[in-house]
């Protein structure tokens, strides 16, 4: 990790856009050269983000995936900025839209996520940020992840009852859950019973 100090950021920033921020500050910054920065805050009392921090997760998460062959973003470097209480992770893209972005889902998009999340669970990879905006279809017609730092990898296939758990974070977003509940049944394709109807009733 690389510390950054005040003028190193400044000049690292210059340009840049700010596309995520909340009370606290910056978020997520989209650099000159297309790049970005993902800054982390520290928060002051003990917590698991201590012991294992979300830029470590974050690095950790993409070496992961792609040693899956999953498409993801490429990481840089990693930062420590002392002077805003930040760590950051510097990061090439996953080319290409979400999912949300796309102008419209139809059935054959929409049994390719299906199969993209039935791959994710025979590889063990359980994500807690499941919603279509953290999905993005590349130029090639892949289907990769971004949003990568609330995220493990168990090395094994994801039990039912976590298969089950990573559709309720689908569901929980009220944009998501009629896109999928329009070709539902081509979106479980691959998903067997019990765990289909339990999953399409989450949908309906």
């Amino acid at each position: 990790m690389k510390r950054l100090g005040k003028e190193d950021y400044q000049a690292l920033k210059s340009g840049a856009e700010v596309t995520a921020a909340d009370p606290h500050g910056d978020k997520v910054l989209r650099l000159a050269d297309g790049t970005y920065l993902k800054l982390f805050r520290i928060k002051r009392l003990w917590t698991s983000a201590r012991l294992f921090p979300y830029w470590r997760r974050f690095q950790r998460n993409a070496s992961r995936l792609s040693a899956l062959q999953i498409p993801t973003l490429r990481v840089i470097d990693v930062y420590d900025i002392p002077h805003l209480a930040r760590t950051a992770v510097h990061y090439h893209p996953l080319p290409g839209q979400t999912l949300r972005e796309v102008a419209s889902l139809d059935r054959t998009l929409l049994s390719q996520l299906g199969s993209f999340v039935n791959e994710l669970h025979n590889k063990g990879v359980y994500l807690r940020s499941m919603h279509l905006g953290n999905v993005v279809l590349t130029p090639e017609g892949r289907l990769g992840l971004i949003d990568i730092a609330d995220m493990t990898v168990s090395g094994r296939s994801l039990s039912a009852g976590k298969r089950l758990r990573n559709y309720q974070h689908l569901a929980r977003y009220e944009e998501d859950r009629p896109v999928v509940r329009q070709y539902l049944e081509d979106f479980l394709a691959e998903v067997s019973e019990p765990l289909h109807s339990q999953v399409a009733e989450l949908f309906r």
